[in-house]
């Protein structure tokens, strides 16, 4: 089962949306292990369900679970202001683990 449910929102195969891919899947196995799961969804592709969550700006990342839903705004290169959204600490009993 998987404590992290991830939603990332980018537009196309921009540099910045694959350096916001790559930013993500390298904190997540450092900090997650395998306890997340990550869902990537490209806006030209699929614009409803980015209309439905209302997603004005990408990348964004939309932490579904565990709730409350949170969003980050930007590429995920500032590791601290990503760890400090989605709450990593707190979740996993403070050590990120």
């Amino acid at each position: 089962m998987s404590a992290f449910k991830l939603r990332l929102y980018v537009t196309g195969r921009t540099p910045q949306s694959q350096r916001a891919i790559a930013n993500l899947r390298a904190i997540c196995e450092s900090e997650l292990g395998g306890t997340y799961e990550v869902e990537v969804i490209d806006v030209l592709e699929n614009p409803t369900l980015a209309e439905n969550e209302k997603i004005l700006a990408t990348p964004t990342l939309v932490r579904r679970l565990p709730e409350p839903v949170r969003k980050i705004i930007g590429d995920l290169s500032d590791r601290e202001k990503v760890l400090l959204g989605l709450d990593i600490e707190h979740i996993m009993g403070g050590n990120g683990r």
